[in-house]
Order: structure tokens, then sequence, then C-alpha cells
């Protein structure tokens, strides 16, 4: 795992600073502090910094092709590259290493972009061909490791890891896009479509750019992509074999390293059954560890020490408090741009905390976007249901209305909180799904805004997207269509955000065997009623791991990490509450009522009503634009 970053001249090759590049990769440094390189000819510039997992000494970057007709800096781990290494070698190449980098450029060498097909693994890569004088910028298939662009003002394209690479060139705008901040108060992030910057764009996962010296900037292309447009056939014991088979495959592939290897083991489904497999094809005990909570309501340790007891892992947790608030200033600055999934917190401690033994971690995520594990997921497909029998033109105007009328009660118990229940049947499945998605739905984000920032976003509104991403999904179902939408928009903007910054904030690679592309595939080609059946998600997957997991484990209410920061903002962070309708950065912006917002704040620090996690996602936001070093 590593941090690359480079500059590439479209138009005149012009002489490029090391320096200039050096910079980038210095504010790259805590993901890869084992080494650092730049190459440079005309037009080009290479950085890297190193975080050593294969061949610890033998792979340095920048690294040449064996004729030294390519460069490449690389981001991540391809699995399968000493398969391909036989392959290539019995073609005729020769290598001097025994890691991945070299294999990825024997790969270009002998197939060009077609390449990325036979990679498997997770990855970032900025390719140079000195022959063709051409720039291959590449994303592996579920946007695992990031790669941030932008051109700039002298005719260059910047790339890097992160966003605080771009921020140390010098020429790089800093000037907010008031639609990606209508994204972020919908999402709680900004999705891969978008940047908090004007000007910087995201590579968008299972795409690459080639470009060339003297030509215009091309567009991103999509080398693949996932269709749940075709249903397996087979029967249910068959297809159960069929996910174990690829489940050993993709767990076993990601054992490999020469450095220590261990697991998050949260007591879920998905973790466990990483630990099960990686307990099953190892000799050695595990090594796991977990986070736990100080409040007893939203703690799992009790199931992880089950699951560890069980397998007889190497196992360490440690408690967090329910008041650890202290460091979201510093987590603010990992992510660059605005982040509220209040889970990154629990996730950087439990990412420390494996970083004390291991250099490597394997993680349980994935599992819910290909399986259909979420709670939304089986409400969607019950109102697809619904959708099918009553038309729309009876749905529109009664559920409309009740929507409309029913009051939002989030303190209520679950069958009573039928508002966003009758607002989505109101309308189409896309739309629907959408507003269940949203962290803060379009009316109260309109209702935030100051008249000069809604003549800024226009008629643009932030579900947009996501809407026709739905409706041009290869799907046959609504249920197919939400995870569809889940694999392209939530996953690479939310949990692998997530989970690449905390993670790569301490140095640490993590792993995901469940979003193996096989198993991926598999999983969207799953009968419906494999994936959603009897009230329960991820129906096959828990069946196949009755064998290794205590039903228990299996078949409780999904928890997932819970931070408390209902209680924080109406105790020890109320004071910031109050502040970021009136005094914080952000109310220099002129994007909000300040008067709206200060009335809500002192509404959720009352008890009145709860508004934790928009008051979250504002004081998040007002934290990155510290970072950003804007208003």
């Amino acid at each position: 795992m590593c941090g690359i970053a480079g500059i590439f001249h479209c138009g005149t090759p012009k002489p490029v600073d090391p320096a200039r590049v050096r910079a980038m990769t210095d504010a790259l440094a805590h993901r890869g502090p084992d080494g650092e390189g730049v190459w440079s000819a005309p037009g080009v510039a290479l950085g890297h910094r190193r975080l050593s997992i294969i061949d610890l000494t033998g792979s340095p970057q920048p690294m040449a092709s064996t004729d030294g007709r390519a460069m490449i800096v690389f981001n991540g781990e391809i699995y399968n590259f000493k398969e391909l290494r036989r392959e290539l070698e019995n073609a005729g190449a020769r290598f001097h290493t025994d890691g991945d980098t070299e294999t990825i450029l024997a790969a270009w060498q002998k197939w060009g972009p077609d390449c990325l097909s036979r990679l498997h693994g997770m990855f970032a890569f900025a390719l140079y061909d000195l022959d063709a004088r051409t720039l291959f910028l590449a994303r592996d298939r579920l946007g695992v490791k990031p790669l941030f662009t932008a051109m700039l003002s002298d005719g260059s394209l910047a790339f890097a890891s992160e966003l605080k690479g771009l921020l140390a060139h010098p020429l790089l705008r800093r000037e907010v896009d008031p639609l990606a901040v209508e994204d972020y108060l919908a999402w709680g992030y900004v999705p891969d479509h978008r940047s908090i910057l004007k000007g910087v764009e995201k590579l968008p996962a299972g795409h690459y750019r080639l470009l060339r010296h003297g030509a215009p900037p091309a567009a991103p292309t999509r080398w693949w992509d996932v269709s749940f447009a075709e249903r397996r056939r087979e029967s249910a014991a068959d297809l159960e074999a069929e996910l174990l088979f690829h489940l050993r495959e993709a767990v076993t592939s990601r054992m490999v390293s020469d450095v220590p290897l261990g697991a998050f083991l949260s007591g879920g489904v998905d973790s466990s059954s990483v630990v099960a497999l990686m307990a099953e094809a190892s000799r050695d005990p595990v090594r796991t560890c977990s986070i736990g909570f100080d409040e007893s309501s939203v703690d799992e340790t009790n199931y992880a020490r089950q699951v560890a007891t069980k397998f007889s892992t190497d196992h360490r947790e440690r408690v967090v408090a329910s008041d650890d608030f202290s460091e979201i200033d510093r987590l603010a600055a990992m992510f660059d741009e605005p982040f509220a999934d209040a889970s990154a917190l629990p996730t950087w401690r439990v990412c420390q905390l494996a970083r004390e033994t291991v250099t490597v971690a394997l993680s349980g995520d994935g599992a819910d976007e290909a399986f259909a594990g979420y709670r939304r997921h089986r409400f969607h497909a019950a109102e697809e249901r619904a959708r099918l029998v009553l038309p729309a033109r009876l749905r529109g105007p009664v559920f409309g209305a009740l929507g409309a009328l029913w009051p939002k009660a989030d303190w209520a118990p679950r069958p009573l909180r039928a508002k966003t229940t009758f607002q989505s049947l109101g309308a189409s499945g896309e739309e629907g799904y959408a507003r269940a998605l949203a962290v803060v739905a379009p009316e109260l984000r309109a209702s935030l805004y100051s008249d000069g920032f809604r003549r800024e976003l226009g008629d643009y509104r932030a579900e947009r997207p996501l809407i026709d991403l739905m409706r041009s999904a290869p799907a046959r179902s609504g249920l197919d269509r939400a995870q569809y939408a889940d694999l392209k928009f939530w996953l690479p903007g939310d949990i692998l955000t997530k989970v690449d910054r905390t993670s790569m904030a301490v140095s640490l690679e993590a792993r995901e065997p469940l979003l193996d592309h096989r198993l991926i595939e598999f999983a969207a080609g799953l009968p419906q009623n494999l994936r959603i059946r009897g009230g329960q998600g991820k129906w096959l997957l828990k069946h196949a791991m009755e064998r290794y997991l205590p039903r228990d484990v299996l078949y409780r209410p999904k928890q997932g990490f819970v931070t408390p920061i209902a209680q924080w903002l109406r105790g020890p962070l109320a004071g910031e509450a109050r502040r970021i309708g009136r005094g914080a950065t952000l109310a220099r912006t002129g994007w909000f009522d300040g008067d709206r917002i200060a009335g809500l704040a002192e509404a959720h620090i009352s008890g009145r009503s709860d508004h934790s996690r928009l008051l979250w996602q504002l004081l998040m936001l007002d934290r990155s634009l510290a970072v950003l070093k804007i208003a």
C-alpha cells in the first residue's frame, strides 16, 4: 500500500520540477513511510511513497520496466501477480524483482489497456510509456484505492492518492464547488462524481484515462462493470457450494504478505466469516482485533470474543469511551473533503489497534452491498412489491399526501416511523431509494440554504445522479438497481473512503476479500430469494456460513459501529453546535441561513428534537473548510 502523485503536460511537454512532485508525495508520507522516490522526464514526473508489504527490499518505486521503456507508480496489491508472472515469462518477459509492481509493467507492454481485466486486486496506478509518450491512469473495479486528478492553469494534469497531495501544488485553485456542498449535505460525503473543489476530479472506479502529449485530455473510459441482468439457475445447494469456493479463494488470495497480517473482527456476520475462513487456511492463530464501547447498548465485543474463542485467534480488544470526540479536527484532516460518517472514528481506532501488531488487516466490507444485507434493501424490496400492485396514478396522490401530513418521529418505534415510507411509496422506486439513502431530506436541505446559495445551485438536486444511475443500471428488479447504486455510489464514496483514509492514516494496509470482483459478479446473478428470504438479508451467505459460525452471530440484528454524536452535541459539543450557525468558519461562507441552523441547534440541545446527524455534518463541513483553508 502506498501513496502516488505526479504531473503530466497534456500539451507541449514542458519540464517538470521534481521538487514540486516531491512536495506532493511528502503530503502523503503517512501512506508510505518505508520509502520514497521521484522520476522525471520531459513533460512528466512520477512520485511515490512506499509501505512495504511484498518483496520488502526489492521493489522500489517509481519502477522502470526491464527494457526501460515504461515507468510506474502503483498503490495497491495484485493478488494474482504470481500466476500472471508465469504467463508473461512463458511469453518471453523477464523480471528483476519478486513483487507485483513489475508484473503490471510487463502486462501493460503485452496487452496495453486490456491488461486491467487480468489484474485481480485493489489498485490505482500511473504508468508512463516512453515510446508512446502516454500516461495511463487506472483505478480498480470497485474503487478500493482512490485517485484524484486536476487540470492546472499551466496545461498540466496533476494526480495524487489523496486531495492533500494536490493541495501541495501551488497552482491548484481552492474554490468550493457549490454542487458538492449539496451532494455532501444529502449523503454525508462527496460522491465520486464530484469533488469539494472545482476543477478536481476523482477517477471513477473501474475506469482508466489514457493521456498523450499534444492531445486534448482524454475522458475516463470504463473498463469494468457489474451486471444484475442475468439470473443463475442452479439449485440453492449448488450455488451455496460455489459461494463457499469464491469466499475461500477471495480470503486466501489476500493472505499473501511478507509482513504481519491480521483481521478486523466486529462480531458481525461479515468480519466473522472472513476470520473463520482465515483460520481454516492458516496453520498459525489468526491475529484479530476489536473495538468496543463503554456504552453497553452499542457494544459488540462479546460477539467478537465468542468468534475469537471459537477459532482460537490471537485476539486483542480496546474500549472506546463514549466521550471520545477530542480528535475530530484530526479526523477532518484525514479526509480533506468533508466526511460525516460518524463510524470513521471507531474505524480509525480499530486501525490504530491493529497497527500495533500487524501491517495488513483483512476486513469484512462489501458483503452488505453485494448480498443485500442492509435494512433499506429489505424495505425497498417490499416497497417495490407494493408499487407493482398499486398504479402510480393512485400511489402518488395517496401516499404523497400521507407523507406530507405524517409527523416525523425519529424517537418512535420503527413501525410508527412511517413518514419516509409514505414519501417513498408516493414516488418511483429510484426516487424512493434515493430518499431512503439520503442523510438529510431535500426539503430540509433547501430550508437551510441562503437565497444566494439557492441561486448558485439552480435546479440541481443531489438525488438526481443516483436516480439516473439506477435507471440506467443493468438490472431486472428494483432491488437489483438499489444494490447496483450501492456498489457504484455508496461503496466507493463512503465505505471505501472511510477505510482507506483511516487505515492509511496509521500506515496500515486494509484488504477487502468480500469485494473480490469474481465474488461480486457471482452475487449479482443470484435469484432475489437467495439474497432476501424470510425477512433476512444476505440469506445465502448466512446459510453457507452456518457450518462455521454460531446462529446468534449469523442471525442477530445488524449493529455496525455506532458513535453517540447526539449525546455529544447536547453535552461537551453543545458549544460547537451553537457556533455552526453564528461564529464558525461555515457561517462566513454565506451558504446557509444562520438563524435556521441556530434554531435547529437549540432544539437539539434542549432535547426537543434530534438533529444530531445534520449538526454533525455541518460541524465536519466547518472543520474541512478550515483544513482546506477556505473562508
